[in-house]
């Protein structure tokens, strides 16, 4: 079984990919394979709305990044999206990820459809609500299936380490990890 994490911070190694990481420690625990690919430092653009992906079949027009991505994110059982909360939303990056994988997806037959997803964020104290609500809505409109965890998959953090110290969010995580195993195992026998 693969999972994929997709952190859509501009830090590479910020407090958003600390709590992919942990989700991620948990699924590789449980003998799933798990790779975690970061958004910054890397070129990427929003959706122009051009429908070339239809024509394609799977891939777009633009030459970014999201053609390196997408085929990952087809292939895995589950897929993870994190993102800080940016004046109470998620980031332009993991914004122009779930637009353009999303959009390709349905142009390649709806390849999300009935795939394990989640969304964590880090938040400095509030907006956490609205940055995974708009994940949320990304995975319903593909048809993804989303598991719960202990409480809103949230951490407060603002400087960087200052995920280490939020006990309640980290174990959040490792709790999403256990609810994403089982339920790809569920899925999948």
């Amino acid at each position: 079984m693969q999972v994929l994490a997709v952190n859509g911070s501009p830090r590479k190694n910020g407090n958003t990919a600390a709590l992919l990481k942990t989700v991620l420690e948990v699924c590789t625990n449980a003998g799933f394979e798990t790779e975690l690919y970061q958004v910054g430092g890397r070129e990427i653009h929003g959706c122009k709305g051009c429908k070339s992906c239809w024509k394609n079949k799977g891939r777009c027009v633009q030459s970014d990044w999201i053609n390196e991505l997408y085929p990952q994110m087809k292939i895995a059982d589950a897929i993870i999206l994190g993102s800080p909360t940016y004046f109470f939303d998620l980031t332009p990056e993991i914004k122009a990820v779930m637009d353009r994988t999303g959009y390709i997806s349905r142009a390649d037959g709806f390849t999300f459809n009935r795939k394990v997803a989640a969304g964590v964020s880090a938040v400095r104290r509030a907006g956490g609500v609205a940055t995974l609500d708009s994940m949320q809505h990304f995975f319903l409109i593909n048809g993804m299936i989303v598991p719960g965890s202990s409480y809103l998959n949230v951490s407060l953090a603002c400087e960087p380490g200052d995920v280490e110290r939020d006990a309640e969010g980290l174990q959040t995580m490792k709790t999403l990890g256990e609810n994403i195993v089982w339920l790809v195992k569920k899925i999948h026998g």
